[in-house]
C-alpha cells in the first residue's frame, strides 16, 4: 500500500498588478498628509479673506456712511472666523509622535503610550490635520451664516 504524500500548496508571488495596488496604497497613505497641509493652507487664506470680503463689500454696498451696528450676530461671526482661522493654523503645525522604525504595520493598533508603526504614524496624522479642518471649515461656514443673518 503506497501512499501518495499530500500536495503541498506552493506560493507564488504576487502579480504585477498586485504590486502596483499595493505600491498605489503606500503611496496614497504617505501623500494623505501633505494634501490635507495643502488644505490647511487654502483654508488659512479663505479664514482671512472671508471677513475681509464681508467688510469691503458692506462699504462698497453702503457708501461712504455705512455702518453695520456691531450686534451680536456680527460679533458671533467674527468669532466663528478666529476659531477656524486657529483651527486651520493648528493643522499646519507638526506633532511629534513616538515612531518605532522596525515596524511598518501591526495587526493590532498600538496601546496609548506605544510607539506607532510606519503606517500608524501616517494614518493618524492624517485623521488628526482632517478633523481640525473640518471642524474649521464648519466654524467658517457658520461665520458665514452669521454675518449674512447680521446683515438681514
Amino acid at each position: 500500500m503506497s501512499e501518495e504524500p499530500e500536495e503541498i500548496l506552493g506560493s507564488c508571488s504576487p502579480s504585477k498588478g498586485d504590486e502596483e495596488l499595493e505600491k498605489g496604497l503606500a503611496t496614497a497613505v504617505v501623500e494623505q498628509p501633505k494634501l490635507l497641509d495643502e488644505l490647511g493652507k487654502q483654508m488659512v487664506t479663505l479664514c482671512l479673506a472671508i471677513p475681509g470680503l464681508f467688510a469691503t463689500v458692506l462699504k462698497l454696498t453702503g457708501g461712504d456712511k455705512a455702518v453695520l451696528p456691531a450686534n451680536c450676530l456680527l460679533l458671533w461671526a467674527f468669532g466663528f472666523w478666529l476659531v477656524a482661522l486657529v483651527l486651520s493654523l493648528a493643522s499646519l503645525v507638526p506633532v511629534t509622535r513616538k515612531v518605532d522604525r522596525q515596524v511598518m504595520r501591526r495587526a493590532q493598533p498600538a496601546a496609548k503610550g506605544q510607539a506607532l508603526s510606519i503606517e500608524e504614524f501616517f494614518t493618524k496624522s492624517a485623521k488628526y490635520k482632517r478633523r481640525l479642518l473640518v471642524a474649521a471649515a464648519l466654524f467658517s461656514f457658520a461665520g458665514i451664516a452669521l454675518a449674512a443673518w447680521s446683515v438681514f
